[in-house]
């Protein structure tokens, strides 16, 4: 009978081990928070995680930003995949929910009550009534400007668009490139079609572009174009700017050969501290005053592939990012905002006046999240072009349409 009971007992507390075991396992973090500044919030967020949950042992691992857009491809749809990714809201995470790539986690909402906490993301992350991710951050784009060179020149914040040309001219009479920026990997090009085309037709018209509803050789199309076409001729960009990155084009901002660069918000954590304390921002001025002022305002994510080995860790990973407390400190070091409603309020002036402006504002997310991956890819390319040589302008946009009727099929 002691045998028995002997027997009984180490196979009970065998079954406790391996229970204990396997309820601790590992979480594989890969992330893309390959900048100083966001690295070093995210190495904090985990540290914080790994503290409250030292059962279980968590790597975290950085791929650099631009690598990783490529790396995503290969490891969500391998054998087994992280458990927990980091990607971007919007379309550029449709395909892969449609994919079945991305794990559903409304459970991680529904226990957190984020629905009610986080509801001005939420669309973003949600297909077929289910939530694909949990958006840690969003923030606002807009125009970085130093004010050291602008009061040296004269040059006031533009008003309008006019004179936001006007400062060019004079900026660049005084050796001074007005407008920094670095299209290398292409993106930064979006950006200022995103504002141009806002400001030009409204975000309606912005996001039916973005669906693939409206032709890129739509006069209203050929009118942004047009009015790039005013900036390329008034010498605001940057010389051999296809050369630099986006890093790359920060440059000239923090050297005080350049006066201002479009740029989100995350600018300011890569630059030194005295470059900061010479920087203020403002909004891309309107156009067509009739039009009412859209903002891009992306929202990044964090992610359970649906090849992740350790999903129960991942969504307790989601869950712990979730809170308010966790989202107000993540977002304070990343100079961002919180999306969760319960976060304190931001003490950055940055954010502040990002969150001011949005708060007044309709928003898109970004033109390579707006649209289909494929639709970026080739629309990219062709404002680069565009900015090199606006003369090729129907040229471009013909290319452009061939291309999204191919894509959207109409």
């Amino acid at each position: 009978m002691k045998l028995i009971k002997l027997f009984a007992l180490s196979g009970l507390l065998i079954g406790l081990i391996m229970q204990s075991a396997f309820s601790a396992g590992k979480l594989i973090i890969s992330a893309n928070t390959s900048d100083a500044a966001p690295r070093a919030a995210f190495e904090a967020i985990v540290e914080k995680f790994r503290a409250a949950n030292p059962s279980i042992d968590v790597q975290f691992n950085v791929t650099e930003h631009e690598a990783y857009k490529t790396a995503i491809r290969t490891f969500i749809a391998a054998d087994e995949g992280p458990d927990v990714g980091f990607w971007f809201a919007g379309n550029r995470m449709a395909g892969f929910v449609a994919d079945g790539l991305f794990e559903d986690v409304s459970d991680v909402w529904a226990k957190n009550g984020l629905d009610k906490t986080m509801s001005s993301t939420m669309p973003s992350i949600t297909f077929g009534g289910k939530q694909y991710g949990l958006p840690y951050s969003y923030y606002q784009w807009g125009v970085y400007y130093r004010k050291d060179i602008y009061e040296a020149n004269g040059i006031s914040v533009p008003k309008t668009y006019d004179e936001l040309l006007a400062n060019c001219k004079k900026l660049k009479a005084a050796g001074i490139t007005p407008v920094t920026i670095g299209t290398k990997y292409l993106w930064t090009a979006a950006g200022w079609f995103d504002y141009l085309n806002m400001r030009t037709n409204g975000l309606d018209y912005h996001i039916n572009l973005m669906l693939g509803k409206t032709s890129y050789t739509d006069q209203g199309v050929v009118n942004t174009f047009k009015n790039w076409e005013k900036a390329v001729d008034a010498e605001c960009f940057l010389d051999g700017h296809q050369n630099y990155s986006w890093q790359e084009g920060q440059a000239p901002l923090i050297n005080g050969e350049a006066a201002s660069y479009l740029m989100g918000n995350f600018l300011v954590g890569n630059l030194p501290e005295e470059t900061q304390n010479q920087l203020d921002f403002h909004q891309f001025p309107p156009i067509d005053p009739s039009m009412e002022l859209g903002e891009d305002a992306p929202t990044d994510l964090i992610f359970v592939p649906s090849n992740a080995q350790n999903k129960d860790n991942a969504k307790l990973f989601l869950s712990f990012v979730s809170s308010a407390e966790n989202l107000s400190d993540l977002n304070e070091a990343l100079g961002q905002l919180s999306p969760h409603s319960g976060s304190a309020a931001p003490s950055d002036r940055f954010q502040k006046a990002g969150a001011a402006m949005l708060s007044k504002s309709k928003t898109a997310q970004f033109y390579d999240r707006d649209t289909t991956p494929e639709m970026a890819s080739v629309g990219m390319q062709g404002f680069q072009e565009f900015m090199l040589d606006p003369s090729s302008m129907m040229d471009i946009l013909e290319e452009i349409e061939e291309e999204r009727k191919r894509i959207f099929g109409n």
